[in-house]
């Protein structure tokens, strides 16, 4: 995940075509009407840390609509959600003002698997273990 401090947000807005998508908004009906033709990264807002609404587009942006450009996460941004926000959809963050970088950064350290299934890996560990043990008893 790309985590960008807030200070440097608007820097590589020119480069790419994006699309800004309110966290009350309906998505189906954004879809249905072509808002994701051509768009290279969409913008999901958190207004405040509590709201999550967020993280449900995210996820339906990956899963059910194989959104496959840039989702960066905007606005309330805490340094505790990012590792959620990965395993949710988004590929970068802008970090609310004030939170240090290196420290997001570190997050992803602390949390290195999972056993549930996400967006990222969809098996939960115990298929991928089954797997990889099924793997080295064929080999």
């Amino acid at each position: 995940m790309q985590i960008i401090a807030h200070d440097h947000a608007t820097a590589d807005q020119a480069q790419a075509t994006v699309l800004p998508i309110a966290n009350d908004a309906e998505l189906a009906e954004l879809v249905a009407g072509g808002a994701l033709q051509g768009v290279q990264r969409v913008e999901l807002h958190f207004p405040k840390f509590t709201d999550g609404r967020a993280y449900t587009q995210a996820v339906l942006l990956r899963r059910r609509y194989q959104f496959a450009g840039d989702i960066r996460a905007t606005g309330d941004v805490l340094i505790d959600q990012l590792v959620h926000m990965q395993r949710s959809g988004f590929s970068s963050a802008v970090l609310a003002p004030g939170v240090d970088a290196s420290a997001a950064q570190r997050q992803f350290d602390r949390f290195a698997d999972f056993y549930q299934g996400d967006v990222l890996e969809p098996r939960p560990l115990f298929a991928r273990l089954a797997q990889a043990e099924a793997l080295l008893e064929a080999a």
